[in-house]
């Protein structure tokens, strides 16, 4: 199970971007792409308010969150599918296919963001199961997802791995049980990767290789 903002796709320039058209349309202060960056990774909603308040642990109005909404969404659909998978994520996909590995998408991005971008990124055909942040009621750092794709590959926990990026990625995978890989390259509200807190940590999605090879 793979992560997709900031383990697959380093999607924050053009999420900074629509959140800064959704800001200007609100007469508000503009954001730092590092900035909106650190404000990534536990949906879209949240995404929303954070860049609203310009900080992680504060609440908007409803009022205002309610007129926001639309303005990100229709600014983001416009260049979703112009992000870019990071160095090595294809060939890392074609690898774990080959290794006869059943591979899922785990994302709280929307489905109308995340299936035009990974069809147009060309990675979605290496997913057997996508599951986005809509998919079901609860998303990551709940363990939901987790259950409904070893579910549907009919496997335990305890054989699954999380290929994540962030602290939502370890607390899901811990949660449900099973094995937690990070990549030290993306969102995690601007803090590096605790070691300790993963049962390794890899320096690109292609690592992963040997450490599941040797399983």
């Amino acid at each position: 199970m793979i992560d997709l903002d900031g383990t697959l796709i380093h999607t924050a320039p053009e999420i900074a971007w629509a959140a800064n058209v959704m800001l200007a349309a609100l007469n508000l202060p503009n954001l730092t792409p590092k900035k909106v960056e650190k404000f990534i990774g536990e949906g879209a909603a949240t995404l929303i308010a954070r860049c609203l308040m310009q900080q992680l642990n504060a609440e908007p109005t409803q009022e205002l969150l309610t007129t926001a909404k639309p303005l990100f969404f229709d600014a983001y659909a416009q260049i979703v599918a112009e992000s870019k998978p990071y160095p090595q994520v294809t060939q890392a996909l074609q690898l774990f296919k080959k290794m006869g590995l059943k591979l899922a998408c785990i994302t709280n991005k929307p489905t109308a963001f995340t299936i035009p971008l990974l069809e147009k990124s060309g990675l979605l055909p290496y997913f057997d199961v996508v599951v986005a942040g809509d998919t079901l009621q609860r998303k990551k750092p709940d363990p939901d997802q987790i259950f409904f794709v070893c579910e549907k590959f009919s496997i335990l926990q305890s054989d699954a791995v999380l290929i994540g990026d962030s602290k939502t990625d370890i607390a899901a995978a811990r949660s449900a049980g099973c094995r937690i890989f990070a990549v030290p390259y993306g969102y995690n509200q601007g803090y590096s990767i605790d070691i300790d807190t993963v049962d390794a940590l890899i320096p690109q999605l292609i690592d992963a290789i040997d450490l599941i090879a040797t399983d």
